[in-house]
């Protein structure tokens, strides 16, 4: 039996990265051995000096933090992909899957390294090794960038807010996460409810091609539109051209609120948005089934769920199913 001394250091590698931080503090606070017990450096062969009450204590950290940190084990498919599938979501052999940093409830840059994170990362990543196959991040500014690029036939799988317009070109999932769309004004604002956005005078900004432009281009009647390139812009268009409103991402508004002096976000939402997997339309059905069993299957194992909280995504949720 290992005394605690060793027993610790080798928890750190058992953990996550993100958890490893967690690991040490416990160790800190780990009591310290018996007057007189071996340490690792004098004699491991005289670890019975380690009093039991020690390794108990450090079994059961070990216990919380794997409970808390690990993720879900995902295991084999309960659906083995056959050829046509491979073939349907990676016709080269690389699953390729399109990346959209518009909208960070789905991915981000980490500040460091800048390699991709998020949501839509990992369940690439997990799409990938159950299809046996490598995958390549092709990156995006923007959701209308992704849906221009289908064309191009650069990628295999993407990440998009659910939208009949979008329908006609590529073949959606269920959803597999729930986010809100809120508008942003100013603190002098006259505008002080979601209903009041839509009058004569009002100019809107959202991001070119966004779920936000594809829903308010069919429900605004009398505001007008002023499209940005990507929709992490609309709160700094807004302001730098003195506009009335900016639409987005709830999460994205009240980021901006932090860095933009007196504006704020409007309480409630104007649309609910349905985030969902697809694929591009005209592939073999085979991978368009494929991939709605792997959604639904990411959501009721806990998997969905453990993403939005280890990358600390707040005012999402599950999507049902």
């Amino acid at each position: 039996m290992l005394p605690v001394q060793v027993t610790l250091p080798f928890m750190r590698y058992i953990f996550p990265k993100g958890c490893r931080v967690l690991a040490r503090l416990v160790g800190a606070m780990m009591p310290r051995p018996l007057a007189g017990c071996p340490t690792l450096q004098s004699n491991l062969a005289q670890d019975e000096c380690v009093a039991q009450p020690f390794l108990l204590f450090a079994l059961l950290v070990a216990t919380v933090l794997l409970s808390a940190c690990t993720v879900p084990s995902m295991g084999r498919s309960t659906v083995e992909p056959s050829a046509a599938t491979r073939a349907s979501l990676a016709p080269t052999g690389r699953l390729r899957a399109a990346i959209n940093f518009g909208n960070p409830i789905l991915a981000s840059r980490d500040p460091a390294s800048g390699e991709a994170r998020g949501v839509s990362v990992d369940l690439a990543l997990e799409l990938g090794r159950r299809l046996g196959v490598p995958v390549e991040l092709v990156q995006y500014a923007a959701a209308g960038k992704v849906v221009e690029a289908i064309g191009t036939k650069a990628w295999d799988v993407g990440f998009f807010a659910i939208d009949p317009v979008r329908a006609a070109d590529i073949d959606f999932t269920p959803p597999y996460v729930v986010i809100e769309g809120s508008y942003l004004v100013p603190n002098d604002s006259s505008i002080a409810r979601n209903d009041e956005v839509d009058r004569e005078g009002v100019r809107v900004v959202v991001g070119h091609g966004s779920a936000y432009d594809l829903y308010l281009t069919r429900e605004l009647r009398h505001a007008k539109l002023v499209r940005t390139a990507t929709s992490p812009a609309v709160s700094d268009l807004m302001v730098a051209n003195k506009l009335e409103v900016a639409a987005g991402v709830k999460q994205q508004l009240e980021a901006d609120t932090k860095r933009i002096p007196d504006v704020h976000v409007l309480s409630g939402r104007f649309m609910v948005i349905n985030q969902a997997m697809a694929i591009p339309r005209g592939r073999d059905p085979s991978g368009a089934v494929y991939l709605s069993q792997f959604v639904q299957e990411m959501k009721a194992s806990g998997f969905i769920a453990w993403e939005l909280q280890h990358h600390g995504i707040e005012g999402a949720a599950v999507a049902p199913p």
